[in-house]
């Protein structure tokens, strides 16, 4: 019986998965990244959010078709001061979610006892994406996946960055592209889900091989251990299901809500 069938005790399947991939999340600080990341593993909005100092790691395990990914999870800060740290972290990732900020990027900083609000061109975090992504190919598996991600799509109305300019820029890059929402978790799966489903197809299309060190990728205890050109992996249709205590992902007729490229 598919997993999409019944529901399953998520306690069952905790740590069981066909693959472990290793993801980082990357751009300038203030855009959003930790929040993103957040809602897509604890499906909450993240109140009161700090910078992230250096590094922090979480995980979320996600059906594609009857594939089973889990996903490792390292959320890198923005600062130039880390960027020496973080850096190191960038080595051997399957896939890269780079974000940057439609909206203006708000900077605040405490003077006694008054607060100024500092706005910076958001333009900025769209438009270092160039270096980021170049040090991310550098440093990653030689067949990094990235996503690019315009987060804050719920602030149209500040919006600085248009989505067609980001959209060209993707393309240009040779980029998946889509914007979010960490705050109303609009689109936060998909960024997530498309890196792995096109992971997935390198592995079945022979050009990744998660055995050889370095890749991004791994074998986990329910994985078959021969894949070749004449073996399909099942994915199905992606899935962005919101809730994860169910242990059950429906993976349906599945489309990221607003644009995406």
């Amino acid at each position: 019986m598919a997993l999409d069938e019944y529901d399953v005790d998520a306690t069952e399947l905790l740590e069981t998965y066909d693959f472990l991939m290793k993801y980082i999340i990357i751009g300038e600080a203030g855009t959003g990244k930790s929040c993103l990341l957040h809602h897509f593993t604890n499906n909450t909005f993240k109140d009161h959010s700090q910078h992230t100092i250096g590094v922090e790691f979480s995980s979320r395990t996600v059906n594609l078709g009857e594939k089973r990914i889990k996903l490792q999870l390292w959320d890198t800060a923005g600062q130039e001061r880390f960027r020496s740290v973080t850096r190191s972290y960038y080595r051997g990732a399957a896939g890269v979610i780079l974000v940057y900020d439609i909206t203006k990027l708000v900077h605040s900083f405490l003077f006694t006892v008054l607060i100024l609000k500092a706005f910076t061109d958001s333009r900025d975090s769209f438009l270092n994406m160039s270096q980021w992504l170049t040090d991310a190919r550098a440093l990653a598996s030689p067949h990094l996946v990235a996503v690019l991600v315009g987060n804050k799509s719920d602030r149209e109305e500040d919006r600085e960055v248009e989505w067609a300019e980001a959209s060209r820029w993707a393309a240009q890059n040779d980029v998946h592209f889509l914007e979010a929402s960490s705050l109303t978790g609009d689109n936060v799966e998909a960024p997530f889900l498309l890196a792995a489903r096109s992971i997935l197809l390198s592995i079945e299309s022979g050009i990744l091989d998660p055995e050889k060190a370095g890749s991004g990728v791994s074998y986990g205890d329910r994985a078959l251990r021969r894949v070749t050109s004449s073996s399909h992996l099942s994915f199905g249709s992606l899935s962005g299901a919101r809730r994860r205590r169910s242990g059950k992902l429906r993976l349906k007729n599945w489309a990221p809500s607003g644009k995406c490229c």
